[in-house]
Formats: structure tokens, C-alpha cells, sequence
């Protein structure tokens, strides 16, 4: 009835309205009587007027910004995904993709799609857009770059940093000294183009190393240390000499600039001793996200913008400005965490490919068109990497490093990317560049990026020192060695206790290890150690109360799953413990599986993930995660789903065949180490039969009476379900339980599914 009386209310307002609007229309072309109204008269070709009314569109300046936007988007993250899956950084395929964009290769072969897709008069948004993109990014690179750390380990750093810095510098100006006649632009000083020379070759790209680092695992060590501490001292010195070349390029000389410089330097002073400490309290007070509202958000984007603006207005350029204020930031790890998190994906995603794209299309490869031009771009790129490469090598072992960190340094601040485009692009602008040079440029970064890789790959295989993640006493094989992975340390806690309860009375022959993994793009490099400290301190503690020994494992990585795998099969543990957290239990009883389902799914399906067959928790990373880790682990593996679990004194041990007599011995373990009360359910009612389980038992009993019973009861009490602490069952068998559906699986306590 309902919804009949809607429709035809619906029909009524709608029907009568719009009769109103058609009687209006129509009422209101005499109006126009003597109003020299012109009317348009329709054409017989309405096919030809719709074509001509498309071109129109596709040719209005915004439908062509964001045709080019999306279009840059789609070919960098393709390139970046590309780069990626052969052990590249993604900047170096975003930084072809530029290229490839540009008349270097869709402009040389389909003239006529590039130039319908960038027009000369779109050029000018392209450019202003991607400068916003690189003045948020700079403003993470400020946020990126720990102080404290500078402070603490300034000495090394500071060597080896302007040591990397001065040496490719003067080896710059050397070269620009020879090429100056043949390819500086007119008009342009002498000193301006070997400057701007000099400043291109002594740059490091700090967040493209900061990521190799992660990515690698060395950002604990201290060649990783040291390397990030020197990539950040070197952005800093590096960007006050480029502020000081930009006023001298702009002033025209060394003493006209020196009013640039002044004012520059007194713009300084006022972001650090009034501003900072302004943002120091705003942050203070708003280090969460909830109270990071958006009028606390506004009042730090404006002052990047004012930083920005005002740095433009000295004569440094804006991009100074962003990244000063950025450094200037609240140093609360949390605060900036959370700050980079909003900026990130907007300027790094959506703006950046735009300046890579910009970039690309300066970049006109068929210039070099003469064998001496690629003789000039060789001997560039050699200059490039014997300054920066070597210079930082033989600093770093001037300081006291062994040659093999040296040199892993000196491939390290070798890395230019897209700090270096950021240069060359500063230079093209102010008409310093020539096109020839700063394609020359522009290939001299793209391949010293791409060579850090290899170098560190060629460094480690002549020296051969492999570093294990895993402890020396691990390899004692007379002992039981637990190794537990958590995702949370409120997890690794719970883990730990079933580890404890295994182990508790065979200290002197067992071993336990606990791990934690943090995904690289989820850490910043300034953020490492106090992450670590976040994530094991807890577990430690617990350990401490339990009087348990453990060795703890900390690891920025890309892959978590195989690091899992590596380091338990390397590790040659006899149980790797994993975490889930809750699943059946999060409502009815296969609802909400791991919290990302509550459709009930096939129970052939359901556990096939587990055993590597087929789908289990459909759209879940964890059901991936599990079904990964099980299929390539060489020991036993222990899956535990939490609700929550305090202690293993009550403990509930379904049995359904032969196949699960293995689990009578982590019974025995938990009795002699936990004086736990296990109670075994002859689930297939085959207990009485099976001699291997009767006799596993009858041997438990001798040594420890009334610590174990068989039920043969198969209708369980929720009484006696909620009397116990842990449900130990096999995989196999849990795929049983679940086929079974049975409604005591509503009350089940926590659960520890074991593969054999």
C-alpha cells in the first residue's frame, strides 16, 4: 500500500512539475519580442553538429589537463609497477615514463597524438600543477629528515656528506669549463652555467635511498644509518647552495646577491626561532588524529604556503621554502606520521607524475643525435659517478668504515632520482640549461639511480659477508626452537605465553624467538627505531614476567610473507606460531570470518586456503598470508585465532582420526612444562581404537594422573566450553569441525589450528 501511494505521488510531482516547466518555457519566448534575440537554426546534419560540439569539448583546456592527468597516471604507475618487479625504485619508472610521453618516443613516432594530447598553450597548467605537486612533496622530504639523528651522529655524517657534496662540485665546474663555449646558452655567465653544473652533480636523492635502505633491511645496521644520516645532511647543505646559486643566477653576480642571501638568511632565523616553536605547541596539542581537525590542518599547509610564497619572493625559489618548512615541523613521530599520511598520496600519487611527465617532455633524446653527444653524455655520467660515487666512498673510509661499507655508501649517495630533476628543471627554467645539456642531464640521472641496485648487489658478491637475520645459537638442533611471528604486540604477547607454556621447565634446551615485520611503506626511515621499540618492548616485558629467555627479531621489509618463510625455514625452527585474531567468533557461526566476510561460504572452500587448494576468506590479505606461509613452511605451524586468551591451564583437544595423534605430544608438552588439564573429545568416536593415541595417553597418565581425559561425549556443554582456556586442534580435523557446522562452535574458546 505503501508503496503505491509513493508512486503516485511520485507520478503526480514529478508529471505536474514539469508540464509547469514546459508551459513556462513556452510563455516566455514572447518576452523576446524586440530583444534581438538570435535563434539558432538546426541544421539537417545533427550527426556533423554532435562531432563538431565533441572536438569542441576534448579541446577545452580543462577536458585536455585532464585527459593529460589521467593519462600520466595510468603510464607511471605502469612503469613504476614495472621497475618494481625487476628490484628498481618505482621513481626510475616514472622518470622513463616522462620520457616516453615526451618527444623522445610518442612524440618522434605519433607526432599528431601528442601534440593533440599536449598542446603548446596546455603546457603552462601542466607546469604549475606539477610545481604544486613538488612543493608538497618537498614538504615531506623537510618532514622526512630526523634532526636528532643529524645532531647525534654529526660528525661522520658531515665528513662523509660534504666530502659527496664539494668533490663532484668542483668536478662539475671542471667539466663545464670545457663545454661552457660549446653549449651554454647565450647570454648566460659563465659562472651561472658551471654553478648550476656543479650543484647537478653533487646531489643525493634522500627519499629514494631512505627506501632502499628500508627495503633491503639495513636501516638497523650501521652502514644504513650512516648512509640515511648522510643522505639527509647532504639534502640540507645542498639546498642552501642551490638557494645561494639561484639568487646569484637571478642578482647576476656574487655581490648583487649578497641582499638575496641576507634576506634569505634572516627568513631563516624567523622560521627557526618563531615559527617553529609556534608549530611545536599547535603540534603538541594535536598529536592525535582526531584532534588533527581541519582547522589545526589549515593552519600548517598555510604555513607552507607562506614559507613557499616567501622564499619565492626573496629570489631562492619556492621549493626551498616547502622543504625548510617542512623540516620546521613538530618533531612528535606521531604528529608527522600522520601529517605525511594526508600529503603523501595526493602529491607522490596524482601531482609528482606530472612533474616526471613535464620533465619528459623537455627531454628531446633525438637531439643527441652525433656520436660526439653521446660521447659528451658518457663522459657526464662518468664525471657524475666518479665524484659522487668514489668522493663519498674514500670520505667514508677516511672516517674509519671498512672498504665494503665504503663503497655501499658510495653507491648509496650516488642515488640521484628525482631530487636531481628537481635541479635541472630550476636550471632549464632560468635559462642556464640549454635542451642538449639538460637531456644529457636528465639520462645521467636516470642511470646512476638505476645503478645503486646492481652496485650493492656486485659490492656484497665480491665481499661475500652475508648477514643473517637469524641467531648464531639457533643452530643448535638438540634444542626446541620456537619461533613466533606477531603483527601486534598485544599479539606477540598472547603468542608468547603459548610458546612459554611449551617450553616453561626445558629453559636450558629450547629456544624461543619472536618476530615482528613492518611493511617499508608503512615505516619512514626517521621512524625506524622508535617503531621497533613500539613493537618489542611490550613482549619483552611479558617475557620478563613469565621468566621466559627469547631473542627478538625486528625487520622493515617489502615482503613479509617470505621473510616469514626464509627465516623459519633458515632457521630450522621445530614450531613457527602465527597470529589471526578473532574469526568464527566475531558473531554467528561462519559469520564474519577474520572480520571481512559474513556471507557463509562453501566448508570445502572454507578451509582449502589453509591447505593451499582453493579460497578460503575471499578478499582477506590474511587468508592469503596464512594459506602462503603453510604451503612453503618446512616445520610445523601453529594458526592462532584469538578471543580473549589469558591462560593455557583448561585445554580442549578434539580427535577425529589416526591422522591427528600427533597432537597428543604438544599435550604431553603442555602437561610437563604448564601442568595443563587436558581433555581429549573422541570426536570421531574411533579414540578407543586407535592404539598409537591409547598408548600416548596411558603414558601421560603414569607420569602425570588426572591431567588427562578422554570425553566421549559428542554433545559439549556450554558450560564446559566455557570453562576452558584453548581449543588445540589439526587442520585437517578443523576442516571437519566446520563442515559439521556444529552449534557449540558459537562457544568455543580460543583456537590453535596445528599442521603437521
Amino acid at each position: 500500500m505503501n508503496n503505491f501511494k509513493n508512486s503516485i505521488f511520485y507520478i503526480t510531482v514529478i508529471g505536474g512539475f514539469t508540464a509547469l516547466i514546459y508551459w513556462i518555457i513556452s510563455q516566455g519566448a514572447s518576452l523576446e519580442v524586440g530583444r534581438n534575440v538570435v535563434v539558432k537554426q538546426i541544421e539537417s546534419n545533427h550527426w556533423n553538429d554532435f562531432l563538431h560540439s565533441m572536438v569542441d569539448n576534448l579541446q577545452h583546456p580543462l577536458a585536455i589537463l585532464l585527459a593529460q592527468i589521467v593519462t600520466i597516471i595510468l603510464v607511471a604507475r605502469l612503469f613504476g609497477w614495472f621497475f618494481r618487479k625487476i628490484g628498481q625504485p618505482s621513481v626510475i619508472g616514472e622518470m622513463i615514463a616522462g620520457i616516453v610521453l615526451g618527444p623522445s618516443l610518442v612524440g618522434m613516432y605519433f607526432p599528431e597524438f601528442s601534440a593533440a594530447l599536449f598542446p603548446k598553450e596546455s603546457l603552462g597548467n601542466l607546469q604549475f600543477l606539477s610545481q604544486i605537486g613538488l612543493i608538497l612533496f618537498m614538504f615531506v622530504i623537510g618532514m622526512e629528515l630526523d634532526l636528532k639523528v643529524l645532531k647525534n651522529k654529526a660528525h661522520d655524517a658531515v665528513v662523509i656528506s660534504h666530502a659527496s657534496i664539494v668533490i663532484p662540485f668542483a668536478l662539475g665546474l671542471v667539466l663545464a669549463y670545457f663545454i661552457y663555449g660549446t653549449f651554454a646558452p647565450d647570454g648566460v655567465a659563465f659562472s651561472s652555467f658551471g654553478l648550476f653544473m656543479g650543484i647537478a652533480m653533487s646531489i643525493t636523492a634522500f627519499p629514494v635511498l631512505a627506501r632502499i635502505v628500508q627495503e633491503r633491511g639495513l636501516q638497523k645496521t650501521k652502514l644504513g644509518t650512516i648512509a640515511i644520516t648522510c643522505a639527509a645532511a647532504d639534502d640540507i647543505t645542498a639546498w642552501c647552495i642551490l638557494a645561494v646559486v639561484i639568487a646569484i643566477v637571478k642578482a647576476g653576480s656574487l655581490a648583487s646577491s649578497l641582499y638575496v642571501i641576507g634576506l634569505a638568511i634572516l627568513y631563516v632565523i624567523i622560521m627557526l626561532k618563531i615559527v617553529r616553536p609556534f608549530l611545536k605547541r599547535v603540534g603538541d596539542l594535536n598529536s592525535t588524529r582526531e584532534s588533527l581537525n581541519k582547522p589545526v590542518v589549515a593552519i600548517f599547509f598555510i604555513t607552507l604556503l607562506i614559507s613557499s610564497y616567501a622564499s619565492e619572493l626573496i629570489g631562492i625559489h619556492a621549493l626551498f621554502g616547502a622543504f625548510l618548512a617542512g623540516a620546521i615541523m613538530p618533531e612528535n613521530n606521531k604528529f608527522r606520521n600522520i601529517f605525511i599520511e594526508k600529503v603523501e598520496d595526493v602529491s607522490i600519487i596524482v601531482l609528482l607524475p606530472l612533474f616526471f611527465v613535464f620533465t619528459g617532455l623537455r627531454t628531446q633524446i633525438g637531439l643527441l643525435n652525433d656520436p660526439e653527444l653521446w660521447k659528451l653524455t658518457g663522459l657526464i655520467i662518468a664525471v657524475a659517478v666518479v665524484g659522487k660515487f668514489f668522493g663519498s666512498a674514500l670520505a667514508a673510509k677516511f672516517v674509519g668504515q671498512n672498504w665494503k661499507d665504503s663503497l655501499a655508501i658510495g653507491a648509496l649517495m650516488n642515488t640521484r632520482g628525482l631530487m636531481e630533476l628537481v635541479v635541472l628543471n630550476i636550471g632549464y627554467d632560468l635559462g642556464v640549461l640549454s635542451t642538449e645539456i639538460f637531456t644529457m642531464m636528465v639520462i645521467m640521472a636516470l642511470i646512476t639511480t638505476f645503478m645503486t641496485g646492481p652496485a650493492l648487489d656486485f659490492i656484497g658478491f665480491i665481499f661475500k659477508d652475508k648477514i643473517t637475520t637469524v641467531p648464531q645459537e639457533i643452530g643448535n638442533k638438540s634444542k626446541f626452537k620456537i619461533l613466533l611471528s606477531f603483527a601486534t604486540p598485544e599479539k606477540g604477547k598472547k603468542l608468547l605465553k603459548i610458546a612459554n607454556s611449551l617450553v616453561k621447565k626445558q629453559a636450558d634446551n629450547s629456544i624461543v624467538t619472536a618476530m615482528h615485520l613492518s611493511l617499508s611503506t608503512e615505516v619512514h626511515s626517521f621512524d625506524v627505531k622508535d617503531h621497533e621499540r613500539k613493537m618489542l618492548m611490550p613482549v619483552i616485558e611479558e617475557s620478563e614476567k613469565l621468566n621466559q629467555s627469547m631473542v627478538s627479531l625486528f625487520k622493515v621489509t617489502n615482503d613479509i610473507d617470505t621473510d616469514i618463510i626464509d627465516t623459519a625455514n633458515h632457521g630450522e625452527y621445530d614450531l613457527l606460531l602465527i597470529g589471526l585474531g578473532q574469526s568464527i567468533f566475531d558473531g554467528t557461526l561462519l559469520g564474519k570470518i577474520l572480520g571481512f566476510t559474513t556471507r557463509i561460504v562453501n566448508p570445502d572452500r572454507l578451509i582449502d586456503k589453509f591447505t593451499g587448494k582453493e579460497g578460503l576468506f575471499e578478499n582477506s590479505p590474511f587468508d592469503e598470508r596464512t594459506r602462503h606461509i603453510i604451503a612453503k613452511s618446512r616445520m610445523p605451524v601453529g594458526i592462532f585465532i584469538d578471543k580473549d586468551f589469558e591462560e593455557m591451564n583448561q585445554i580442549f583437544m578434539p580427535i577425529f582420526d589416526k591422522e591427528d595423534a600427533f597432537l597428543i605430544d604438544y599435550a604431553k608438552k603442555l602437561i610437563n612444562n604448564n601442568g595443563s588439564q587436558i581433555t581429549v573429545l573422541d570426536a570421531g568416536g574411533q579414540v578407543k581404537n586407535m592404539r598409537e593415541i591409547q598408548e600416548s595417553i596411558r603414558s601421560i597418565e603414569q607420569i602425570a594422573p588426572n591431567h588427562i581425559m578422554v570425553m566421549n561425549d559428542r554433545t559439549i556443554k556450554k558450560e564446559f566450553l566455557e570453562t576452558q582456556n584453548l581449543m588445540i586442534i589439526s587442520l585437517e580435523s578443523w576442516k571437519k569441525l566446520i563442515e559439521s557446522q556444529s552449534i557449540w562452535l558459537n562457544n568455543t574458546p580460543s583456537v590453535l589450528i596445528l599442521k603437521p
